[in-house]
């Protein structure tokens, strides 16, 4: 089974924890900053300013629909450029608890979760999230660390660099990041909210639509089969 993070297995988006997070502490390094500014300039957004405000100006624009998203993905893969490993997982686990996710997780799918351990079925979680939250928050939502397919930057001499692996795990980069890990082994169901998570749930033999989106709802004609999984009634 795969599942998708933000907003399948639990409320909110993990990835834009992390980055803000990163903009309120304001540690952006010298190679992030570099990187900000030239993504600024050929977004053609004013490229002054600390780190965190043209990281903020970026994100306006997204959600202003004058920055492609799936490259806003890649930023928060790498804003964090600079920093050592240990580093960025203590700065993690910090943010989510601080945020909470222990608290934001899917009653139903959990459920789901549960029955997939005693039947003894493998597990992946595949976002596009940066590869160090979804790790914390995989670890808070009890998954396996080796079945993580997330967005990842290069190391260099122990630190991040301003770069970001291609394809990320979104939209047909989810099934492509996915295949590399279970090869042709048949998926039995995936698990998703939002449309770019349509091509692994196409790819599955049960695509699983949870808490969706409307812009799932839009595109359930492209998944042959869709379901929807039942949210727990509000206590």
């Amino acid at each position: 089974m795969a599942f998708d993070g933000d907003g399948t297995l639990w409320s909110g988006d993990v990835g834009e924890d992390f980055f803000y997070g990163m903009i309120e502490g304001g540690d952006i390094r010298v190679d992030a900053m570099e990187a900000l500014r030239r993504e600024a300039r050929q977004a053609e957004l004013y490229d002054g300013g600390t780190g965190p405000e043209i990281a903020r100006r970026i994100y306006d624009a997204y959600l202003a629909h004058k920055f492609d998203e799936e490259r806003v993905c890649e930023i928060m893969t790498w804003i964090s450029a600079g920093w050592t490993e240990p580093e960025l997982t203590a700065f993690c686990d910090e943010v989510l608890m601080r945020r909470e996710l222990h608290g934001r997780l899917h009653e139903e799918v959990q459920a789901v979760l549960a029955f997939a351990k005693a039947q003894d079925i493998e597990v992946y979680l595949v976002s596009a999230s940066p590869s160090g939250i979804v790790e914390a928050a995989a670890r808070i939502a009890g998954l396996p660390h080796e079945n993580i397919v997330a967005a990842r930057s290069a190391f260099h001499e122990g630190k991040m660099t301003a770069t970001v692996v291609r394809p990320i795990p979104y939209g047909p980069g989810k099934v492509t990041g996915l295949r590399e890990r279970i090869g042709a082994r048949p998926l039995y169901a995936a698990f998703g909210d939002n449309a770019f998570d349509v091509p692994m749930l196409k790819e599955a033999t049960v695509g699983v639509a949870v808490r969706p989106k409307a812009r799932l709802r839009d595109k359930a004609s492209d998944v042959p089969g869709l379901v929807e999984i039942l949210a727990p009634p509000v206590r």
